[in-house]
């Protein structure tokens, strides 16, 4: 059987002064070689792994406290804890740390030694302990000061802790300060604020655990009412007795218990507000009040714990209907204060502390509470479920959907959380913003669990979908029934942003509730009515919503889109914001730039053919004559299906070359005399001219003659343009298929522009070199590539060739060869 004597836990103190529980197991001591001493080892219960090895150093201060704690520093800010499960082993423990550093085992701390200067050194071997004056009234001063005049001095502070616990010169003080208060002896008063105030900063178990005593504590608060730097004292005494009441919901059998929370309670209330703030230097010197305080709430939660009897009272006197409302408020507030409580605990702990609360029934004990009418208790409630969701979203969901078998919509647990969302009386909707966290952690996919049997996403999402998403959209879809929002006032636009910002994360997280649920209740158009909304913080968040569909390029979204003319408020409201340059204005921009870039085809169709008219004079940005122009590419490439399918062919054929060809026709193109050409001949090599040129000619030639005939239409339309941003290059036609991407060869390869300047198919095409009018070969030279202008490596290369093209344009004999 494993010796529970010596079952700790082992404790670290992080940097927000909070201890962290590093794991659970056995302690022993043992002389280590590696550290060439004996140390304290703890093993974990678990694996037995090793969770703390430490050498029992001779000039290290341990303390036991409470019994059970022994707590001592290992660096400067690196403070270790073990928590023993029963007092013997903490002995045990206790005695081989004095064997080692030659300590008597009564003491609960263990000297600590500092470099001090030689004169302290003699003044403290000559006067091995700390004489304190008579407890009188008229040597108070002089106590004041020696206390005061301690603490710079760590050895100094010993002498005197050990001081005040030996003569046991807490109580005496307390006495005289009843005398003081009686006689009104304001000097006297101040004397023992400072005392009082130096005892706690030495930090000290013992003297808190005689302070904090049920006979003490109350005098040692009224010691702190006089502080001389204030004119008139505190009440803390009248605040704790009169106004802050103790409330036993439940009645609790056990005293310890009782005297227990009663302490951490009064305790917690000197740290926080009878304590001056601590400086920066006083701060770590109060690091054991703040152990105190924790460890006394991880004991009273685990108590509480272990009392089925007493939460078994609570949850039944929860969910009784016959419980009076003002009962009812106090069980919640105190269930609220016990799952506070709870967060002190380590994770272990922590998981124990939820599972006891979910078999015990809180989510029914909730439901009931949140169908109540108080705000206050109602807001209770809410903070108790946050903490359940935080912990376990997965056991908030499980209990919902079984619920869902047996309740109606209107009472699920889901639907009041969304109800008090949409109902939240505050200005500021600060409860409905908590809420819709809430909401937010439970609908997300990424917490939910996939097992061999059932998918947690797939469940969840079809019942949320089927019984709570009209209960959320209520509110969206009552006020967006005419063009413009029927309310428009500041609360009604924030929930409606909170609303539009859950159904925003849907839209990303969900794939087909969300896109079915939109769709078939037309929740889009809705939204978009709210871009009318003075509040333009709504108006955007409108907009996002439409731009999350938009980049899910979803097929199914676009169409609905286009059916019913979604652009069309979109448009509307732009056209409404003018030319201010506005976070509305570029957030409708991007939408259509987005459209642009990814070349959403459908959508680009659908906006030119019906907005383009309203669009065509905005020239600041070029994003909407680049959508006419994406437009014009695909009427060009639907109309010309073999010169579309030819693309693919030649460009492989290009792209595909051996090097070794390529470097061949370089060299046999340098090795030709220019006399030996006929004018307007191009180069081919061989292999090419047994291509059949008919073949490839004849779709170039009738697309061609369609072209000559629609620039007359277009010159106009594109003519006002003049774009001057990013521009698609126009058709090339390149004879011999041996084109490199550069033009380190030149003479390789040959670049036709077939559309004139301004046209459709060659938008600023007259600042090529080669002649506008040399649209078709005269002579029956091989096409070896067809380009589109969509297509982004050849727009690269195309920008390319006009820089080079200016720079270093080619002699008159070499475009005589390319004019060809």
């Amino acid at each position: 059987m494993t010796d529970t004597r010596r079952r700790v836990k082992v404790y670290t103190l992080n940097e927000d002064r909070q201890w962290d529980d590093r794991g659970t197991g056995h302690v022993s001591s043992a002389y280590v070689e590696r550290l060439k001493g004996t140390s304290l080892l703890v093993r974990a219960e678990s694996d037995g792994s090793l969770l703390l090895e430490s050498k029992i150093n001779p000039n290290t201060a341990y303390q036991k406290q409470q019994d059970t704690l022994i707590v001592w520093s290992e660096a400067e800010n690196y403070d270790l804890a073990l928590s023993f499960q029963e007092k013997a082993g903490c002995d045990e423990i206790w005695e081989k740390i004095c064997q080692v550093q030659g300590k008597d085992p009564s003491v609960d701390i263990t000297q600590e030694v500092v470099d001090e200067s030689e004169e302290e050194r003699f003044d403290d071997m000559s006067s091995p302990g700390l004489e304190l004056p008579p407890c009188e009234l008229n040597r108070l001063e002089d106590l004041a000061e020696l206390v005061a005049s301690s603490l710079p001095s760590p050895l100094r502070r010993e002498k005197l802790a050990l001081a005040v616990e030996n003569e046991g010169y807490i109580r005496k003080l307390l006495e005289l300060f009843r005398v003081c208060e009686d006689l009104e002896n304001h000097e006297g008063l101040h004397h023992l604020y400072e005392i009082i105030k130096g005892i706690f900063l030495l930090n000290r178990t013992a003297l808190f655990e005689v302070m904090f005593s049920e006979e003490c504590i109350m005098d040692v608060i009224g010691c702190l009412e006089f502080d001389p730097a204030l004119p008139q004292p505190r009440r803390h005494r009248e605040f704790l007795t009169k106004t802050a009441r103790f409330k036993e919901v439940i009645p609790i059998s056990d005293p310890e218990l009782r005297q227990k929370i009663h302490q951490t309670y009064r305790v917690q209330y000197i740290q926080d507000m009878v304590l001056p703030t601590p400086s920066v230097f006083e701060e770590n010197m109060l690091s054991t009040l703040h152990s105190f305080i924790f460890f006394n709430k991880v004991e009273i939660v685990g108590m509480l714990q272990d009392d089925e009897k007493f939460l078994t009272d609570l949850f039944a006197q929860l969910t009784d209907e016959a419980t009076e409302d003002d009962k009812r408020q106090e069980l919640v507030n105190f269930l609220k204060e016990f799952c506070a409580f709870s967060q002190t605990l380590q994770p272990q702990n922590r998981d124990a502390f939820f599972k006891t609360l979910s078999n015990m029934g809180i989510l029914p004990a909730l439901e009931v509470i949140l169908g109540m009418d108080d705000v206050q208790v109602r807001g209770a409630a809410t903070d108790i479920f946050s903490y359940l969701v935080e912990y376990n979203p997965s056991m908030v969901r499980e209990f919902v959907m079984q619920e869902s078998q047996q309740n109606d919509d209107d009472i699920l647990l889901i639907n009041l959380i969304i109800e008090h969302m949409i109902c939240d009386t505050d200005p500021e909707l600060g409860g409905a913003v908590q809420l819709m966290g809430l909401l937010r952690t439970l609908v997300d996919p990424e917490n939910m669990l996939a097992t061999a049997n059932k998918t947690e996403k797939t469940e969840f999402l079809s019942f949320f979908y089927k019984h709570c998403m009209h209960v959320l959209s209520a509110p969206l879809l009552a006020n967006t029934t005419e063009e413009k929002p029927s309310k428009d006032d500041f609360q009604t636009s924030q929930l409606l942003a909170l609303i539009l910002e859950l159904l925003t994360f849907c839209v990303e997280h969900h794939t087909y509730h969300i896109k079915n649920y939109i769709i078939n209740k037309d929740i889009l158009r809705r939204v978009l009515v709210l871009t009318a909304s003075q509040h333009a913080f709504l108006a955007l968040c409108a907009l996002r919503f439409m731009r999350r569909i938009i980049g899910l390029k979803d097929e199914f979204y676009n169409r609905y889109i286009m059916r019913n003319f979604l652009f069309e408020p979109v448009v509307k409201a732009f056209l409404s914001n003018g030319s201010r340059y506005n976070l509305m204005n570029s957030a409708i921009i991007e939408m259509f730039e987005y459209v642009r870039v990814e070349d959403v085809k459908s959508l680009t169709a659908h906006i030119v053919e019906n907005y383009w008219k309203a669009l065509e004079d905005v020239d600041y940005v070029q994003t909407f004559k680049g959508l006419k122009l994406r437009y014009e590419q695909q009427r060009e490439r639907q109309d010309n299906p073999k010169l579309d399918s030819m693309r693919s062919i030649l460009r492989n054929h290009r792209f595909r070359r051996d090097a070794r060809t390529l470097e061949d026709e370089e060299e046999m193109w340098f090795n030709t005399d220019e006399d030996d050409l006929e004018d307007g001949e191009a180069v081919v090599p061989p292999s090419d001219k047994m291509k059949s040129e008919e073949d490839l000619m004849d779709p170039i030639s009738k697309f061609m003659e369609r072209k000559k005939l629609k620039d007359s239409e277009d010159k106009e339309v594109l003519g006002k343009s003049g774009l001057s941003g990013r521009q698609s290059p126009s058709f090339k036609l390149s004879f011999s298929g041996s084109t490199k991407s550069s033009l380190s060869s030149p003479p390789s390869s040959a670049s036709l522009n077939p559309g004139s300047p301004g046209s459709p198919g060659s938008p600023g095409s007259g600042s090529r070199n080669s002649p506008p009018a040399a649209a078709v070969p005269t002579k029956g030279a091989l096409v070896g590539l067809v380009d589109y202008p969509d297509d982004d490596d050849e727009e690269d290369e195309d920008e390319e060739e006009d820089v080079e093209s200016k720079e270093d344009p080619l002699p008159p004999s070499k475009k005589s060869k390319l004019s060809s």
